[in-house]
Protein backbone atom coordinates (compact mmCIF):
# COMPACT_ATOMS: atom_id res chain seq x y z
CA UNK A 1 0.00 0.00 0.00
CA UNK A 2 2.87 2.07 0.97
CA UNK A 3 4.34 1.76 -2.46
CA UNK A 4 1.08 3.20 -3.69
CA UNK A 5 1.21 6.00 -1.81
CA UNK A 6 4.73 7.22 -3.04
CA UNK A 7 3.44 6.52 -7.12
CA UNK A 8 0.30 8.82 -5.68
CA UNK A 9 2.76 11.32 -4.58
CA UNK A 10 4.79 11.80 -7.06
CA UNK A 11 1.83 12.00 -9.51
CA UNK A 12 0.66 14.96 -7.60
CA UNK A 13 4.17 16.16 -7.33
CA UNK A 14 4.62 15.81 -11.27
CA UNK A 15 1.47 18.17 -11.52
CA UNK A 16 2.37 20.63 -9.10
CA UNK A 17 5.34 20.71 -11.44
CA UNK A 18 3.84 21.60 -14.28
CA UNK A 19 1.54 24.04 -13.38
CA UNK A 20 4.57 25.80 -11.44
CA UNK A 21 6.42 25.90 -14.62
CA UNK A 22 3.29 26.86 -16.92
CA UNK A 23 2.68 29.84 -14.63
CA UNK A 24 6.51 30.69 -14.98
CA UNK A 25 6.19 30.28 -18.87
CA UNK A 26 3.12 32.49 -18.72
CA UNK A 27 4.60 35.20 -16.49
CA UNK A 28 7.89 35.41 -19.04
CA UNK A 29 5.30 35.46 -21.86
CA UNK A 30 3.34 38.22 -20.47
CA UNK A 31 7.01 40.01 -19.69
CA UNK A 32 8.20 39.86 -22.82
CA UNK A 33 4.80 40.84 -24.79
CA UNK A 34 4.76 43.94 -22.16
CA UNK A 35 8.48 44.52 -23.21
CA UNK A 36 8.05 44.28 -26.92
CA UNK A 37 4.90 47.04 -27.13
CA UNK A 38 6.25 49.97 -28.74
CA UNK A 39 4.66 53.22 -28.47
CA UNK A 40 2.91 54.33 -31.45
CA UNK A 41 1.38 57.93 -32.43
CA UNK A 42 -1.92 56.00 -30.81
CA UNK A 43 -0.33 56.37 -27.57
CA UNK A 44 -3.46 54.22 -26.21
CA UNK A 45 -3.05 51.27 -28.06
CA UNK A 46 0.53 51.09 -25.79
CA UNK A 47 -0.63 52.28 -22.89
CA UNK A 48 -3.72 49.17 -23.39
CA UNK A 49 -1.26 46.39 -24.61
CA UNK A 50 1.04 47.19 -21.67
CA UNK A 51 -1.99 46.86 -19.36
CA UNK A 52 -3.32 43.25 -20.52
CA UNK A 53 0.35 41.99 -20.25
CA UNK A 54 0.26 43.52 -16.68
CA UNK A 55 -2.87 42.10 -15.89
CA UNK A 56 -1.57 38.54 -17.42
CA UNK A 57 1.50 38.84 -15.49
CA UNK A 58 -0.49 39.14 -12.15
CA UNK A 59 -2.80 36.28 -13.02
CA UNK A 60 -0.33 33.91 -13.60
CA UNK A 61 1.50 35.32 -10.44
CA UNK A 62 -1.43 34.17 -8.20
CA UNK A 63 -1.49 30.58 -9.70
CA UNK A 64 2.15 30.41 -9.27
CA UNK A 65 2.09 31.33 -5.49
CA UNK A 66 -0.81 29.24 -5.70
CA UNK A 67 0.98 25.86 -6.98
CA UNK A 68 3.52 26.99 -4.80
CA UNK A 69 1.42 26.54 -1.92
CA UNK A 70 0.26 23.46 -3.19
CA UNK A 71 3.91 22.10 -3.59
CA UNK A 72 4.28 22.95 0.36
CA UNK A 73 1.15 21.27 1.22
CA UNK A 74 2.03 18.27 0.03
CA UNK A 75 5.61 18.05 0.35
CA UNK A 76 4.50 18.31 4.25
CA UNK A 77 2.56 15.26 3.77
CA UNK A 78 4.73 13.42 2.03
CA UNK A 79 6.42 11.49 5.21
CA UNK A 80 2.94 11.23 7.35
CA UNK A 81 2.50 7.62 8.82
CA UNK A 82 -0.61 5.63 8.59
CA UNK A 83 -3.20 6.06 11.22
CA UNK A 84 -6.40 4.46 12.51
CA UNK A 85 -8.29 7.80 11.08
CA UNK A 86 -8.45 9.10 7.96
CA UNK A 87 -6.77 12.48 7.78
CA UNK A 88 -4.55 14.59 5.82
CA UNK A 89 -2.13 12.60 3.99
CA UNK A 90 -3.82 8.94 4.47
CA UNK A 91 -4.87 6.84 1.31
CA UNK A 92 -8.64 5.73 1.70
CA UNK A 93 -10.21 2.79 -0.13
CA UNK A 94 -13.79 3.12 -0.08
CA UNK A 95 -16.67 0.89 -2.10
CA UNK A 96 -17.60 3.77 -4.12
CA UNK A 97 -13.58 4.89 -4.77
CA UNK A 98 -10.10 5.67 -3.59
CA UNK A 99 -9.36 8.98 -2.45
CA UNK A 100 -5.67 10.21 -1.69
CA UNK A 101 -6.52 12.88 0.88
CA UNK A 102 -3.30 15.72 -0.04
CA UNK A 103 -4.18 18.31 -3.23
CA UNK A 104 -6.68 18.59 -5.17
CA UNK A 105 -4.68 16.62 -8.60
CA UNK A 106 -7.53 15.29 -9.46
CA UNK A 107 -8.04 11.58 -10.84
CA UNK A 108 -5.08 9.52 -10.72
CA UNK A 109 -3.90 6.17 -12.04
CA UNK A 110 -2.08 3.70 -10.70
CA UNK A 111 -1.25 -0.13 -11.53
CA UNK A 112 -4.77 0.28 -13.88
CA UNK A 113 -6.68 1.82 -10.66
CA UNK A 114 -8.51 4.88 -10.39
CA UNK A 115 -7.64 6.96 -7.65
CA UNK A 116 -8.54 10.87 -6.68
CA UNK A 117 -6.11 13.24 -5.65
CA UNK A 118 -8.48 15.42 -3.20
CA UNK A 119 -8.03 18.14 -0.91
CA UNK A 120 -9.40 17.85 2.97
CA UNK A 121 -11.48 20.90 2.19
CA UNK A 122 -13.34 19.38 -0.61
CA UNK A 123 -16.89 18.07 0.24
CA UNK A 124 -15.53 14.19 0.32
CA UNK A 125 -12.50 14.97 1.53
CA UNK A 126 -14.21 17.25 4.79
CA UNK A 127 -16.30 14.01 5.24
CA UNK A 128 -13.95 11.68 5.45
CA UNK A 129 -11.91 13.15 7.87
CA UNK A 130 -11.58 11.56 11.01
CA UNK A 131 -13.43 8.28 10.15
CA UNK A 132 -12.13 4.75 10.59
CA UNK A 133 -11.86 1.13 9.26
CA UNK A 134 -15.38 0.08 8.24
CA UNK A 135 -17.48 3.33 8.68
CA UNK A 136 -19.69 5.21 6.66
CA UNK A 137 -21.05 8.45 5.38
CA UNK A 138 -23.57 9.99 2.65
CA UNK A 139 -22.77 12.63 0.25
CA UNK A 140 -25.30 13.62 -2.63
CA UNK A 141 -27.41 10.39 -1.63
CA UNK A 142 -24.37 8.20 -2.01
CA UNK A 143 -23.50 5.74 0.92
CA UNK A 144 -19.28 5.75 0.95
CA UNK A 145 -18.03 2.56 3.56
CA UNK A 146 -13.70 2.64 4.24
CA UNK A 147 -12.60 -0.36 3.43
CA UNK A 148 -8.80 0.34 4.05
CA UNK A 149 -7.19 3.13 5.13
CA UNK A 150 -3.29 3.93 4.49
Amino acid sequence: MTSIKHQLYYLCLACIVERIATAQLAIQEAQASSNEETKSSAGDKYETGRAMAQLEIEKSAAQLAEAMKLKQTLEALAEKKPTENAQAGSLVMTDQGNFYLTIPAGQLIVDHKTYYAISVDSPIGARLLGLKLGSSFTLRDKTYRIEQIA
